[in-house]
């Protein structure tokens, strides 16, 4: 298995782009931010550092996002 660099921009990518796939997911139902973040049950704060991949996100916060969304978690960490 590869190891990832010894920096972590790697990472801050990552969380980006799943924040970007939550976003697009969002938008595309034509909801709000508010809408997701009530139906998930998620902080205000943390949906909103998730969207904007700056928090690095429990995995079982994201499960309630996706299922907000009506979409499978994995479809947030997969890289497409």
């Amino acid at each position: 298995m590869p190891h990832p660099p010894d920096n972590d921009d790697w990472l801050r990518r990552d969380l980006r782009a799943i924040g970007d796939r939550i976003r697009v997911a969002r938008l595309r139902q034509d909801r709000t931010q508010e809408s997701v973040l009530l139906a998930a049950g998620v902080a205000r704060s943390t949906y909103q550092e998730i969207e904007a991949g700056t928090a690095d996100a429990r995995i079982g916060t994201l499960i309630r996002i996706s299922r907000a969304l009506g979409m499978h978690v994995v479809d947030l960490l997969r890289d497409r």
